[in-house]
């Protein structure tokens, strides 16, 4: 299993229920803490497949409360109870089984500028790149040069609830925003599992999402032209060596304006319909 370098702001949504319910799942989760940040709840951990859930990853994790992580440290092996509800997921309780040195991961260099790997900054132009949309049709990135977009970047097989679902989940309420204004802003999802999400599937996911092909196109293509188009963004995905469809990744969502340069990143999933429809108003497009 790999390890992937998390941003501090990559984090769970916190959970407003305290227990099981009828709608919720129960697993046990064994790994090891990797960091913790106790004033939100939360812990990034490295743990081992959670079978008949997810395979083995490293991703944060909210506690139930603050008081999950009493006696816990980096480093610690741990097993747990994490519950998944319908939209959250909480670790409900951890504990320590031993202890271990903490995987160092391989310093690199950073690219040099020509590499094309640099981070955008707000006011850049955003690369171009080639896809293919839910239809299978090519579709280059500057096609859609002429409309605001909100950009984010998504798995179809996705499990955690307040990951790439709450990420469909907010796209979707902001197509229903968006009914008055067509054309000015269009959704843009773009799958990390090529492999896997085939324009047949992501058609398929689009109309179980209910999403209109005129506000919110869906993108698949090339794995190594999505790689390094989403870096641009911040986004970072690891692929097991042994199965290219076992995926670890962060969240990022982008406006970009419709000329084509980015305007904000959004890091994480705690950004809101309500924050990126004020973000779009405020600085891009007149909405309403």
């Amino acid at each position: 299993m790999r390890a992937l370098v998390l941003s501090i702001s990559f984090a769970l949504v916190a959970c407003a229920c305290g227990g099981k319910g009828p709608d919720s799942r129960q697993y046990t989760l064994q790994g090891q803490i990797v960091s913790i940040n106790p004033d939100r709840k939360v812990a990034t951990i490295k743990h081992e497949e959670i079978k008949g859930f997810m395979p083995a990853m490293t991703m944060p994790y909210t506690m139930k409360d603050s008081k999950v992580l009493d006696g816990i440290a980096p480093g610690d092996l741990i097993t747990g109870t994490l519950i998944v509800l319908p939209s959250d997921a909480i670790v409900t309780e951890l504990r320590k089984v031993g202890q271990a040195p903490l995987e160092q991961p391989a310093k690199e260099d950073a690219p040099p500028a020509s590499s094309g790997f640099e981070l955008l900054k707000p006011g850049d132009t955003v690369p171009d790149a080639t896809f293919l949309d839910q239809d299978g049709r090519k579709r280059r990135f500057a096609s859609f040069r002429g409309s605001t977009l909100l950009v984010t970047f998504i798995y179809t097989r996705c499990p955690m609830p307040t990951f790439c679902p709450l990420m469909d989940q907010h796209f979707a309420a902001i197509q229903k925003r968006l009914h008055d204004v067509p054309g000015r802003v269009h959704l843009v999802s773009v799958s990390v599992d090529p492999l896997a999400d085939t324009p047949a599937v992501l058609k398929k996911h689009a109309t179980e999402l209910g999403a209109d092909p005129r506000t919110w196109t869906f993108l698949t293509g090339d794995r190594d032209e999505i790689d390094r188009f989403g870096a641009r963004f911040g986004v970072s995905v690891v692929r097991e060596l042994d199965d290219q469809r076992t995926i670890t990744h962060n969240l990022r969502t982008a406006i970009v304006d419709a000329s084509g340069k980015l305007v904000k990143v959004y890091t994480g999933n705690e950004w809101t319909p309500d924050r990126a429809l004020a973000d779009l108003e405020k600085g891009v497009v007149p909405l309403f």
